[in-house]
């Protein structure tokens, strides 16, 4: 198809968290977008496709969502010309109404305003970069016409709706095509998915994932069909695919390095907060310990972690492994039980006990921020260390589990009593 020609400039109009533009696409009419701006004020750009719901609360969260991550995102509204300024929520009779306006949307109306979102994209000056495309539903069909009719550099559909069906443009990928599909999802079922494998799964531009057990629009906030588990693996996914073609670059390490400083070390909450993300969380597995939000995370800081560690802790490094949404982290976390340890040992007196475990930290970053942490250590060590836990009678070890972490010779299978009766030579 040869690509559409299109004039567009913005004017800007104050909405929301972010800023409506005015597009002019391939006629006098002009149609609306919202645009998200990241925090650093530049960055590389989306086209974010909406659902069949127009470009409602749920399409500008996610348009947010992906400017905290370092992108401008502009979201097209891509039924203005059946009903300019459309907003409904997924309930029957706006499911009704959108099935209507559905009716009046054609392929080559997408592509058209697909590249005129991405010719203002490229105008702005605040765009650092290349531009790619995301979209949900109606969005994830639109994400894949992108990547077969325009020049966007990456296009990601979520739970697209009728790709099954323009599968003779498959060998024409002009860019790097992710596709995410849900399991039980009636809307692009198991036939329709395998059309899709069969024509894309050997093309070296396309991924495509199934989710397994999840229902359509399984990324929707607030949906019935709302699958925590599935939603933020598929969005790593989609990050991941995005830093790699577009960027931008943030050193994780640098980050988390300074994180890590100002609390064991300068032991300041509120420059910790800082590196943070507005509505962060802490979860420390063992003891369910840390916080959930900023208000709650800042008290746990300042009045239970920071300044509740012994004078003597370290945290000697393992291992640490660098992805492009996170960091997992394996320490030696090193301490006497000189005084009562909220986070780790609540309400237990000091023991003077020196204690050594192996801590495995999964820390989460949106953007150049911290998004959240899973930490996780074995609490029966912890327990035998400072003398709570027998470990005559349960099946724990004590300091053995971090020195076995360091040198993997030391004896395995110690408290395995049967162990001796496997043997090549036992009777």
């Amino acid at each position: 198809m040869t690509r559409l020609k299109v004039r567009a400039k913005a004017t800007l109009e104050k909405t929301m968290a972010g800023i409506t533009i005015k597009i002019s696409g391939d006629s006098a009419r002009k149609f609306t977008g919202y645009l998200a701006l990241p925090p650093a004020g530049r960055g590389p750009g989306l086209v974010l496709c909406q659902e069949i719901f127009g470009v409602n609360a749920f399409v500008r969260k996610m348009a947010d969502l992906y400017a905290e991550e370092g992108y401008v995102v502009l979201a097209p509204d891509f039924f203005w010309r059946q009903e300019e300024g459309i907003e409904l929520e997924p309930d029957e009779p706006s499911i009704k109404h959108a099935m209507r306006l559905l009716e009046g949307v054609r392929d080559e109306d997408a592509v058209s305003d697909l590249n005129a979102a991405l010719t203002v994209l490229r105008r702005r000056p605040e765009l650092d970069g290349q531009c790619g495309v995301v979209g949900f539903c109606l969005g994830g069909k639109f994400a894949y016409l992108a990547a077969t009719h325009t020049d966007a550099a990456i296009s990601i559909g979520y739970y697209g709706v009728g790709i099954e069906d323009l599968l003779d443009r498959a060998d024409h990928l002009k860019s790097k095509l992710v596709l995410h599909f849900a399991g039980n999802d009636a809307f692009c079922d198991e036939s329709a998915r395998a059309k899709i494998f069969a024509a894309l799964q050997q093309q070296k531009n396309a991924s495509l994932y199934v989710y397994p057990g999840v229902d359509h629009a399984f990324a929707r906030f607030a949906s019935p069909h709302f699958d925590k588990r599935a939603s933020a693996l598929a969005h790593d996914r989609s990050i991941a695919a995005l830093r790699r073609t577009l960027g931008p670059d943030f050193d994780l390490e640098v980050l988390w390095e300074r994180h890590l400083q100002l609390e064991f070390e300068v032991r300041d909450a509120d420059a910790t907060m800082a590196t943070m993300v507005s509505e962060p969380y802490v979860n420390h597995i063992p003891t369910m310990t840390g916080g959930v939000g900023y208000t709650s995370l800042r008290r746990f800081y300042q009045h239970h972690f920071i300044h509740a560690n012994p004078p003597d802790t370290r945290q000697i490094p393992i291992s640490r492994t660098v992805g492009a949404t996170q960091i997992v982290d394996e320490v030696l976390f090193c301490f006497t039980h000189t005084c009562e340890i909220d986070w780790l040992l609540p309400g237990v007196s000091p023991t003077a006990r020196y204690v050594e475990i192996p801590l495995v930290g999964i820390v989460k970053f949106r953007g150049d921020k911290l998004c959240h942490e899973h930490i996780y250590w074995d609490q029966g060590s912890v327990l035998a260390q400072i003398g709570l836990l027998d470990a005559e009678h349960f099946p724990v070890a004590g300091i053995e589990t971090a020195r076995k972490v360091m040198d993997e010779t030391l004896p395995s299978n110690t408290l395995m009593k049967r162990w001796a009766k496997s043997a090549p030579d036992a009777p």
